[in-house]
């Protein structure tokens, strides 16, 4: 016999009112099931307490349950610059939907899914969360909404007297994995493990070495042996029952004492550590019903037994693994962990964040789904497609990359852009750019490639439009990608729409109908010498022309200028190529697995080196753009066999662009605001950074 529990939950944001919970219960066999309420649903003495969404548990046999998830129909795509609701959530909201979670209904582990998760996109797979010490399994509740558009979310919550010990979880979640497998044979199952979940997921995933699993370990506790925790179980052990459950807490406090400076004060010390303390468990205010005493230290127990389960079967793991490691978590060594098992698990990546504790996904820096595009782990199918698994960016990421991380850049060039309509008239604005795609934008590329971000924020914000851009495969496959351990600006660019530059992506990303950025000098123009500003290092092959001509494109050229108002190189490759040491240190990356492009190219554009120049800050100017006439190749079928006509339209195009460079540099003499000091006081009384006014076209 089975049932079906549907419990939806209803949060209060930012209003003083007691949560609602609402519960419904009903057998699957249709007999009828009486027991109805708001706070829990009795089934066979076992109440469901708060459990959003809907778990089916079956009759496994000798008394045992088994878990089986209701298939969600698939919702709409997502749109561009959508609301994915993330920050609606807070740390209170978990304090008070835990208080009804943890009510003793004496029934086993379970899964549930979190009516705020909503509907998924179609084809979306299935997203399991094993939670940390806490057991309540809401740990992704600052999450839900953004993860519950692209996922099937289903959580597990570990009653807070349940004494199931950690080989028996790994069986539940193991029997969950694998009957999921058997319905989606060609989708992946990811797994987000917390702390203790993390050892969870790992172990499952040892022992299911041929199921597509991808895991996202989040602090996990395979460093209890090295912990400050360690040395202090034998302590809690040791404790009366009846020691009140506030006493533990304080206790925790004296593990992260350590390191705390000896020269301090008394009153300084007490201070120090109710800050870690408040750092390492912000929602301390529920903690007591949460984990009673004799729950806390069982679940320390159970770490225990995790751990030492977990690393002797770290050799068996051969699933793709990202670990998100806190640089300031107390209690575990989060940090050096993450290290040690990126050399063990052969299909590791990993991301610190420095300024995190222990309950990174409790802390509202850090976007959990935001992190799993821009390390591209997320995929429908057995390998990510970078344009069938692609998300677009939602509105909070766009807010973030564009006012947080680029905010500066976009101040300091208050970029100006023009366009050319089809009778040849240029006009502000980007009304010249076709709105329907597929469109292929290429021109120069500035220094350091610091034209990208004002010219993808232009079309987002003037178009609605996403440009999505072609970059280096080191940034995706190289050593920079294996070697970078931070989520940082290159990640940014993924999320945004970034793709690597290849034949294939390129004709994926036409065939979709998109606005495509196209840099052909590539690497070796962002990064070129002293002198060669604006000079544009093109190959001798139009590929990009036949492309665009099979899916009847339209290419717009541009030019886009500004770069040396912004810095000087003073130091370049050539520079570098004459100190041994860094000559040899550069050959020695490139041999060890950087990524080559246009190997068989000849000429300048065959240069791909990868290196930092060296640069001199200046006063900033502004950064200017023009778009060209766009060269419309629909019914141009012919350019894809024909390459002397297809070479035409490729010079034709590199012609466009050098001719909009050569106007820029001209007509920017003609801005007033072409200075940062004149634009800063005409902002003080006027208009906005978009708004300031240019030289007349």
């Amino acid at each position: 016999m089975a049932c079906a529990v549907t419990c939806p939950v209803w949060h209060c944001f930012g209003i003083n009112k007691k949560p609602r919970f609402r519960v419904r219960a009903e057998r699957l066999d249709g007999n009828d099931l009486s027991v109805v309420s708001t706070d829990g649903v009795s089934v066979k003495e076992t109440t469901v307490p708060v459990v959003v969404g809907r778990v089916y548990l079956v009759d496994g046999g000798n008394g045992s349950l088994k878990s089986r998830i209701e298939k969600k129909m698939g919702g709409e795509e997502l749109e561009l610059l959508w609301d994915d609701g993330y920050g609606t959530n807070t740390v209170k909201d978990y304090v008070d939907a835990a208080k009804d979670m943890i009510k003793p209904d004496g029934g086993p582990p379970r899964w549930f899914c979190p009516v705020e998760c909503g509907r998924p996109i179609k084809d979306s797979p299935l997203l399991l969360f094993l939670p940390g010490l806490d057991g309540v399994g809401i740990g992704l509740i600052l999450h839900h909404k953004p993860l519950g558009k692209v996922f099937e979310v289903q959580c597990l919550h570990i009653p807070v007297h349940d004494r199931t010990p950690f080989e028996g979880l790994v069986t539940l979640v193991e029997e969950t994995v694998r009957l999921e497998h058997a319905s989606r044979l060609n989708c992946p199952i990811y797994l987000v493990g917390d702390s203790l979940g993390g050892c969870l997921a790992l172990a499952v995933a040892a022992r299911n070495p041929s199921i597509d699993l991808v895991m996202i370990l989040v602090n996990p506790a395979t460093s209890l042996g090295r912990s400050r925790l360690q040395p202090f179980l034998p302590i809690l052990e040791a404790f009366p029952d009846g020691l009140h459950v506030r006493t533990i807490p304080f206790l925790l406090s004296l593990v992260i004492e350590v390191g705390v400076e000896g020269r301090l004060l008394p009153k300084q010390k007490i201070e120090r550590i109710s800050s870690n303390l408040t750092a390492l468990l912000p929602f301390y205010s529920g903690l007591a019903d949460i984990l009673p005493t004799e729950t806390l230290i069982w679940k320390l127990k159970l770490i225990k037994s995790a751990s030492a389960y977990t690393n002797s079967r770290l050799h068996a793991v051969k699933a793709e693994v990202l670990v998100l490691a806190s640089d300031k978590d107390h209690l575990f060594p989060s940090g050096e962990e993450a290290l040690r098992l990126k050399k063990l698990l052969p299909n590791c990546m990993i991301r610190i964040f420095k300024d995190n504790g222990h309950t990174l996904l409790m802390e509202d820096s850090m976007n959990l789904l935001t992190v799993i595009k821009g390390t591209c782990k997320y995929r429908r199918s057995k390998s990510h497609d970078f344009t069938k698994d692609f998300l677009p960016p939602s509105m909070s990421e766009y807010r973030y990359t564009f006012n947080n991380v680029f905010g500066f850049l976009n101040f300091a060039s208050c970029s100006s852009l023009f366009s050319t309509m089809e009778n040849g008239k240029i006009v502000k604005g980007l009304a010249g750019v076709p709105d329907e795609g597929p469109v292929l934008l290429v021109g120069n590329h500035m220094l350091m490639g610091m034209d990208l971000s004002s010219l993808c924020e232009a079309f987002l914000r003037e178009k609605k439009i996403l440009v999505r851009g072609v970059a280096h495969p080191e940034l995706f496959w190289g050593n920079f990608h294996t070697s970078s351990n931070v989520f940082n600006f290159f990640d940014l660019m993924k999320v945004m729409g970034a793709m690597p530059v290849s034949p294939k992506s390129l004709l994926k990303a036409l065939s979709t109908n998109s606005h495509v950025l196209l840099y052909p000098g590539g690497a070796r123009e962002a990064l070129h010498r002293k002198g060669e500003a604006y000079k544009l290092f093109w190959p001798n092959q139009p590929e990009f022309v036949r492309f665009a001509a099979q899916f009847g494109a339209t290419i717009v050229p541009f030019g886009a200028v500004g770069e040396d108002d912004m810095a000087k190189v003073v130091f370049d490759y050539y520079d570098y190529m004459k100190i041994p040491m860094l000559n040899d240190r550069i050959k020695e990356v490139i041999r060890s697995g950087g990524v080559q492009i246009r190997d068989k190219a000849k000429g300048e554009v065959a240069s791909q080196e990868i290196f930092i120049p060296g640069m001199i800050p200046k006063i900033p100017g502004r950064f200017y753009y023009l778009f060209g006439k766009p060269i419309k190749l629909k019914g141009r079928e012919d350019l894809v066999e024909n390459r002397e006509s297809a070479n035409e339209v490729y010079l034709q195009a590199k012609a466009e662009v050098e001719r909009c460079i050569g106007y820029l540099l001209k007509k920017r003499e003609e801005d007033p605001f072409r200075s940062i000091i004149n634009r800063l006081i005409y902002r003080t009384f006027h208009a906005p950074l978009h708004q300031v006014p240019s030289f007349k076209p």
